[in-house]
């Protein structure tokens, strides 16, 4: 018998997802999300589901070749656009979409010789910091690709920093509509936690408001909503947004011990029992994925009963306090079930309420999720 552990992938929660950011995208194409092989879910895996998608974004041009060999023909755009002058040649043959952010690659361009062969995004650093031409250099970048013989259509990017949090969106999306005030060109603006709170905010009744328009733009950017992930920490559960969990975790009990109160479990003895009490050991560690420094009281379910981690997470193991499950009448015993998080049978567990307790981000979680873990597609 393998190792009891297993993650399952659901398509039926991914189309869901996804057809709850169109709900929200209001008139706008929606681009899927799918680097870092699509959050941990694996871009084979999701394809079926997602394809409904407007177009692909990503990061990596061995992605971007995964789905063309998938039989993907629409749109696929390269977030950080090219790390060098040969990636062209790729985006030609495979004819990809890519983000302008850095001089250096609209030199690149400029050294082309295939008439209208490029469409770009340019990208406008609205307050990330991170990528993109400042305010004060847009224009004339985008005037520099507007010459360029190989650069088709140009249109506009920027990313919000604080989408997800009290700051909101209003000053980087006024720096960004001013900037580009009177620049022809499509616009993508929106990513998850954009998308759900002003999006579905704004609801049927305000879909014509100018306002929620020019937020929505031509293009919107869902990741780990498609997921069924919260992007926003001002609504930490997912459910908050009628998102479905994509991913699911599980596992089962391998051992039980019985220990007295005073006794110790685990690496370090970092926690010890106030009373007697019975510990489980599944099948799970950070060797799957989940995280190390998950403290005892993180929520797990066993036999369909919340409870919790005891003591630390190690390589290939994690204790449970499996008082509450017989307390609720459960067997909590060698093969009873464990869900890490996701969904198993009629039980839920947000990936982000563990990740929250783990001092971590959902997104780590899905991202972490380790080769040696079967994964199923349901």
């Amino acid at each position: 018998m393998t190792r009891p552990i297993q993650a399952t992938i659901s398509l039926e929660a991914l189309r869901h997802n996804l057809a709850r950011a169109r709900a929200a995208a209001g008139r706008a194409r929606v681009w899927a999300v799918v680097k870092a092989n699509a959050y941990g879910h694996g871009i084979e895996r999701v394809f079926p589901a997602l394809r409904a998608a407007d177009g692909f974004a990503l990061l990596d041009i061995a992605e971007a070749e995964a789905l063309r060999a998938l039989g993907w023909g629409g749109p696929i755009m390269l977030l950080e656009g090219c790390f060098g002058p040969d990636d062209l040649d790729t985006c030609e043959r495979l004819n990809l979409w890519h983000v302008v952010h850095d001089p250096a690659q609209i030199h690149w361009l400029a050294s082309r010789r295939k008439a209208r062969t490029h469409r770009v995004f340019l990208k406008l650093n609205s307050g990330m910091n991170r990528l993109g031409f400042t305010p004060g250099q847009y224009r004339a970048a985008w005037q520099r690709l507007r010459e360029i013989p190989a650069v088709g259509a140009v249109s506009h990017m920027t990313h919000f920093a604080t989408a997800d949090g009290d700051a909101g969106i209003d000053a980087a999306r006024e720096a960004f509509l001013s900037t580009i005030d009177g620049l022809p060109g499509e616009r993508s603006l929106c990513n998850s936690a954009a998308l759900l709170r002003f999006g579905h905010a704004a609801g049927d009744a305000g879909a014509a408001r100018r306002d929620v328009v020019d937020t929505l733009g031509d293009w919107v950017r869902p990741g780990i909503a498609l997921y069924g992930g919260s992007p926003t920490a001002l609504a930490p559960d997912a459910a908050h947004w009628k998102l479905q969990p994509a991913m699911s975790l599980v596992t089962r009990i391998i051992g039980v011990q019985s220990i007295a109160a005073g006794e110790a479990v685990g690496y370090g003895a970092s926690f010890r029992a106030g009373r007697a009490m019975r510990i489980g050991v599944a099948a799970l560690g950070y060797a799957d994925g989940y995280p190390r420094h998950a403290p005892s009281g993180t929520p797990i379910v066993v036999d369909g009963v919340r409870t919790r981690i005891c003591g630390r997470v190690s390589m290939d193991m994690v204790t449970v306090d499996l008082d509450p499950v017989r307390a609720a009448g459960r067997a909590a015993e060698v093969g009873s079930p464990v869900l890490c998080w996701g969904r198993h049978r009629d039980a839920e567990l947000g990936i982000d309420e563990v990740a929250e307790a783990s001092g971590t981000l959902g997104y780590e979680l899905m991202c972490a999720l380790a080769r040696r873990v079967p994964v199923q597609v349901l």
